[in-house]
C-alpha cells in the first residue's frame, strides 16, 4: 500500500528519530532466503501466522526454514497493509493425492520438472491436473510469478474447471495486473463450487480490483456466510467505506485511467489536466521502466476527509496507490507542480508492481517512486550522511515490510533512506540494473538475492556503499 508522504515537521523528523525507542521482533527465514520481520509470529497447524502492525499474516510451514524469537527491531506501528495484498487460500477439499505428490515434486526446494514429465506420461487427467497444480502452488506461494502461472496454465489443461486452480489462477492474475480477466476465471470456480467460501473471497478480490465495488460486496458478504475470515471482514469493510463515499461520484476515462470524482468538488478543467498529466506520465514511466499495468488504472479524487474516511491512512500521508490511486485534491483548481508530483509518484508504484510481479519490498518501492517524481535528495541529504556514518539509520532489510506501521518521524527517514538508496543504484549502476532488481525479485528471488545477482552486494555490503556514496555526496 505505497504512500505519498506529506510532512509537516520536515525539520524536527531526524532530530526526532534518534530519540525513537523500539521493541524486539521475530524473524521468519524463508527457505527461498528471504526473510520476514514481524511484531509476533505464532504455529497454527500447517501456517505460521504473523502481525505487522494491525495485520495478520500466514505463511506455509513448509516453505520456512527457521523462526527466530526476538532481534532486530521493528518500530511503532500507525498503520496497515500491503502492496499487492491477497487471500491466504487454504481451501477445505485437497486435490487428489496432494498430500503425497508433494514429497515426490519438490525436492530440495526445488520443483522437480522430470516426475512432473512423468505424471504427465500416465494420462491421468486428475494426475496430471494435481501434479501441475502443486508445482504452481509452490513456486506461487515462493514468489515465481512466471513458472507458477505456466504450471497452472497446464493443470487447467487437464482439469478446466476444478475450482481450486481456478481460484489460485484468479489470485496470480491479479497479482499481475490482469484483474479484469481474472474474474472471469474467479467466476468459474463459484460456478464450479458455488459452496467455496475461497472461491467468492477471490471473485470479491476480482471485482473489487476491477472497479466493481458492489458486486465485490456482495461476493464477500457471501463468502462470510459461507465461513467467518477476519481478513475478508476487512475487505468488505474497506470496500463499503469506498461505496458509501462514493455513491454519488460520476466517472470519467482515458486511454489508460478510469477518473472517480465528485463532481462539485473537482472542476472540469481541474480533471481533464488530471487525466492529461497521468497520460503523459504513463508514457514515461513505460519508457523508463517498462511493462506497463495492463488493465486501465482507477483514479478516485477525494475530499481530504473523503480520503482519510475510506483509507484509514495515517495522518502523515498524502496519497495512496493500493491498486487504486487515491488522491486528495481539496482546494485545488489546477495541477500545482506538488500535485503533478504526486500523480507521478503513485502511478509509478503501478509500474514497480507489475514489473516486481508484487513482490518489490517497500524501500525499493519507494525509492523507485520518489526518484521518478523526481525527487532530490539535497535537502535531506548531509543529515542522511551523519546518520549512516553513526550507523543510526534504519538497517535496509526493516524496511522491506509496509511503512505505514510508522509514525511521522520514522516515516521521514524511511522515505529519505529510501530514495537514497534508489539514487545511489541509479548514479553507480543506472536504470536498467534497477529494472533487472525488480525482474530478479518477480522470479522469486528475495531482496538480497536480488541484490548480491545484480549488484554483486549483501545486504551488509549495499549499507556501507550507500553511507560511502552519502559521505561523499553530501558529508561535510
Amino acid at each position: 500500500m505505497p504512500l505519498r508522504v506529506t510532512f509537516r515537521f520536515i525539520g524536527l523528523a531526524f532530530a526526532g528519530w534518534l530519540g525513537l525507542s523500539s521493541a524486539l521482533a521475530d524473524t521468519i527465514h524463508l527457505k527461498n532466503g528471504r526473510t520476514i520481520v514481524a511484531d509476533h509470529v505464532r504455529e497454527s497447524g500447517t501456517h505460521y501466522e504473523y502481525e505487522i502492525g494491525d495485520d495478520s499474516y500466514a505463511v506455509p510451514k513448509s516453505a520456512v526454514d527457521h523462526v527466530d524469537a526476538g532481534g532486530m527491531p521493528v518500530l511503532a506501528t500507525s498503520g496497515a497493509g500491503k502492496i499487492g495484498d491477497l487471500p491466504s487460500f487454504t481451501p477445505a477439499d485437497s486435490l487428489a493425492n496432494e498430500i503425497d505428490l508433494f514429497t515426490k515434486i519438490i525436492k530440495e526446494g526445488k520443483v522437480n520438472p522430470d516426475v512432473l514429465a512423468a505424471l504427465e506420461a500416465k494420462r491421468d487427467p486428475e494426475l496430471s491436473a494435481t501434479a501441475d497444480f502443486i508445482a504452481g502452488k509452490f513456486e506461487f506461494e515462493h514468489g515465481n510469478i512466471a513458472r507458477s502461472q505456466q504450471y497452472f496454465e497446464n493443470a487447467l489443461r487437464f482439469q478446466p474447471e476444478n475450482s481450486t486452480i481456478l481460484v489460485y489462477y484468479a489470485a496470480l492474475l491479479v497479482r499481475t495486473g490482469n484483474a479484469s480477466q481474472a474474474m472471469s476465471y474467479a467466476q468459474r470456480a463459484v460456478r464450479a463450487a458455488p459452496n467455496s467460501a475461497d472461491a467468492y473471497t477471490m471473485l470479491g478480490y476480482a471485482q473489487f480490483a476491477s472497479d466493481h465495488t458492489r458486486e465485490a460486496i456482495t461476493s464477500w458478504k457471501r463468502s462470510l456466510q459461507l465461513r467467518p475470515d477476519a481478513k475478508v471482514e476487512q475487505y468488505l469493510a474497506k470496500a463499503q467505506r469506498e461505496q458509501s463515499v462514493e455513491s454519488d461520484f460520476a466517472q470519467g476515462e482515458s486511454n489508460h485511467f478510469t477518473l472517480h470524482y465528485e463532481g462539485k468538488q473537482t472542476s472540469e478543467f481541474l480533471r481533464t489536466q488530471i487525466l492529461a498529466a497521468l497520460e503523459s506520465d504513463y508514457d514515461d514511466l513505460a519508457r523508463d521502466l517498462g511493462n506497463p499495468p495492463r488493465d486501465n488504472i482507477v483514479v478516485t479524487l477525494y475530499t481530504e476527509q473523503a480520503f482519510f474516511d475510506v483509507t484509514h491512512a495515517p495522518g502523515w500521508s498524502g496519497a495512496l496507490n493500493d491498486g487504486k490511486l487515491r488522491i486528495p485534491v481539496s482546494g485545488l483548481s489546477s495541477v500545482t507542480p506538488e500535485l503533478a508530483h504526486v500523480l507521478k509518484h503513485e502511478l509509478a508504484h503501478s509500474f514497480i508492481t507489475q514489473l516486481s510481479g508484487g513482490r518489490c519490498p517497500h524501500w525499493l518501492h519507494e525509492g523507485i517512486a520518489q526518484f521518478l517524481e523526481p525527487r532530490s535528495l539535497a535537502g535531506e541529504g548531509h543529515q542522511l550522511s551523519l546518520l549512516f556514518k553513526t550507523q543510526r539509520n534504519i538497517p535496509m532489510n526493516g524496511l522491506e515490510g509496509n511503512f505505514l506501521r510508522f509514525s511521522g518521524a520514522q516515516a521521514y527517514v524511511a522515505y529519505a533512506e529510501s530514495l537514497a538508496a534508489v539514487s545511489y543504484i541509479n548514479d553507480s549502476y543506472g536504470m536498467s540494473d534497477i529494472q533487472r532488481i525488480l525482474q530478479s525479485l518477480s522470479q522469486g528471488s528475495s531482496t538480497e538475492a536480488a541484490l548480491r545477482a545484480i549488484l554483486h552486494s549483501d545486504y551488509g555490503q549495499f549499507e556501507t556503499d550507500l553511507a560511502r556514496y552519502l559521505a561523499d555526496k553530501y558529508g561535510q
